[in-house]
Order: structure tokens, then sequence, then C-alpha cells
């Protein structure tokens, strides 16, 4: 295996720290402050943290998860009434083999896939926006209200951590906020079948996450993250914590000062389940270096790009269905589309390996 090089961004760090944020949510102005610098620390050195105190109920967790495995227990006929590839805003159910950025190394895990809910007569949805109109919910009893009820939880403390970043970048919370109206937020139900030969089975390899920022649901342990050294440093299983990592949006408005950090799953035999929000800015946003941030480095690191337009690029070049509309000329990739794991810390060294996405 290829040794990754040192990205001298980040700490050599050996452990991801555990950051409480209850006092952003529910403290004074120097409480958040306080959580705040916390919150940038991790973001400029580790790029990575464990969420506890998010106030995301355990029975909110377990009925995401509880529902997760009855609609994945159905048959696979059933489930792909559902199929991603039946939607033009790709939401809906994706079957093993579906997802990959290398055609060649298809992904075997499943999925079930929605994001902010917006109504068919939506003006973004009506002008056929990618990635914005209603989800395809499932007919299945009992399963639309607790996962729309972890979504909006989630994404409650997702707002609330987008507004501390803001601060850790010595901005106004509102400045990075300004910008989460109707976002393409992606929540996915991910299901990794029992695998006898995974030990065996060759990964997609390391990768950074599209968007601001990620909070993952684990169920178990697996997840690695890449240090300062190009060393890879276990996750730890913590019972109610959320992990949470920075993403290229994220970088780019930091202009390089918080990482949008390499992580990967490695592949296990046990069955298991994973739940990552990907919080996201609205479609239309210009995400570029914020001028207080140039001012502070002397220069811009990163050339302007849409939010929505790297967001459908990824995935377009992701999907198979969507590699298929794109062959047949029904789609095209948005003007400056970039290649797949091209920012953050990915961007600077791809090393192969025995290991999964949890996108």
């Amino acid at each position: 295996m290829n040794t990754p090089a040192a990205d001298q961004r980040l700490a050599a760090f050996q452990e991801i720290p555990i950051i409480d944020i209850h006092p952003l949510l529910h403290g004074d102005e120097q409480a958040r402050r306080e959580v705040a610098a916390e919150l940038g620390r991790a973001a400029r050195d580790v790029g990575f943290f464990q969420m506890v105190g998010h106030g995301i109920d355990g029975s909110l967790r377990e009925g995401l998860i509880h529902q997760a495995k009855r609609f994945f227990a159905q048959s696979e006929a059933i489930k792909m009434e559902r199929y991603i590839g039946l939607y033009h805003h790709h939401r809906g159910y994706v079957p093993p083999g579906e997802e990959s950025p290398d055609p060649a190394k298809p992904d075997m895990k499943e999925a079930f896939d929605l994001a902010f809910e917006l109504p068919s007569d939506d003006p973004d949805v009506m002008a056929g926006t990618p990635l914005l109109g209603p989800n395809p919910w499932p007919d299945l009893d009992g399963f639309k209200d607790p996962v729309a009820a972890y979504y909006d939880a989630a994404y409650h403390v997702g707002r609330a951590l987008m507004g501390g970043f803001a601060m850790a970048l010595g901005l106004a919370p509102q400045q990075l906020l300004q910008h989460v109206n109707k976002p393409p937020s992606q929540l996915r139900l991910i299901h990794y079948p029992y695998n006898p030969n995974a030990e065996d089975a060759q990964g997609i390899g390391a990768h950074t996450d599209y968007e601001c920022f990620t909070l993952l649901l684990p169920t178990a342990p697996g997840l690695e993250v890449m240090n300062g050294k190009g060393e890879w440093i276990d996750v730890p299983f913590k019972e109610g914590a959320l992990i949470v990592n920075i993403g290229d949006m994220l970088e780019i408005w930091s202009n390089g000062e918080f990482v949008a950090t390499s992580h990967r799953v490695r592949k296990v035999k046990d069955e298991r389940y994973s739940f990552p929000l990907f919080f996201a800015c609205d479609y239309h946003t210009v995400v570029e270096p914020l001028p207080e941030l140039v001012a502070r480095h002397g220069k811009a690191r990163y050339s302007a790009l849409k939010a929505g337009d790297h967001l459908f690029a990824q995935t377009i070049q992701t999907f198979r269905y969507l590699r298929e509309r794109l062959a047949k000329g029904e789609i095209a990739l948005p003007e400056g589309a970039r290649e797949v794991g091209s920012l953050g810390q990915h961007g600077k060294h791809k090393a192969p390996g025995n290991e999964e996405t949890n996108r």
C-alpha cells in the first residue's frame, strides 16, 4: 500500500477530541464562544470530533435505526419500487453496486437516501434545480415519522454547528447561516450486509465529504481518520455520540484554515448500519474564501464554485444511473465540474486499500 504524504496543516493526532456542545445550544454568549473555540481547534488540527450534549434523544436515534432495519429487511422487489433512478432529485433506494466513484469497483452496501423536504410547487423544484424536491417515502407503515423526526433534530443541531464554526473563524454566526435556508442536506440510511469475504475484498478508497460538514450516527466501530503524518487513526465507537467531520465547502470558506480530513470505513464481516447527515448550504450559494480569511492569510487559496453544482457533479460521477443519463445526453456535468476527490485532504494524497466509503 502506498504511504500518503504528510499534511502540514493537520496535527499528528492519535485520538479524536470529544466536544460537549450543550452550551452552544443552550448557554450564554460566553459559553457559546468557549464551545466555538473548541470547534475551531478540532476543525484546524483534526478535521473530526465526537459530539456529545447534542440533545438528540436516544428514542429518536433508536427509532431511526429500527425503521432502517425494517426497510432493508424487505424484498429487493419492494425496495426497488423506490429506486433512486426513478426520480429526478436524487432520493430513494440505492441497491448494492449502484454507487462507486470507480465503476470497476462497485460498492456493495445498500442505502435509502432522503434530504431536505421541499414541495413540488417550490420555485426551485419547478425550475428543475437538481437535488431539490420531495422525498419518495416508502410505502411502509410507521417509517416516515420517526425518520423525519431524526432528520429534523439532526438538522437543527447542524444549524447550531454552522453558527459555531462561523464564530470559530471570528465571524458572526449569520455570516454562514444566511446560506442555509433550503439546502440539499442529505440523510443516508446505509446498510452493510454480512460479508464473509470482507477481509479479502478490494475497497473504494479514502475520501472527504463534499458538503460543509457531516454528522454521523454510527452503530459500530470501523471509522478511521488520516492524521497529519498520513497515519490512519481509529475513531472509537462511543454510545450516544455523533461524529462530526469537516467537508469541502467549509474548507473553501475558511480558505484552508479548516481541513476536510480523509477518512474511510474498514471492511468488516459483520452486518452494520450507518446514518450520515451531510450538512450542505443552499444550492445556488457561491462558495469562495471569505474576505476576512483572505485578508488574514494574505491570499485566496481556492477558486470559487457553486455549492450545488459541485455536489451534483460529484454525485453524477459516483452513481451508475446518473452516469448512464450523462452518457445518453439526458443530463450534463455542470460547468467547471471537478474530478471526484479533488478537494480536501483527499485531493493531496489518495491511497488504495481495503476499505469502504460511508457516503
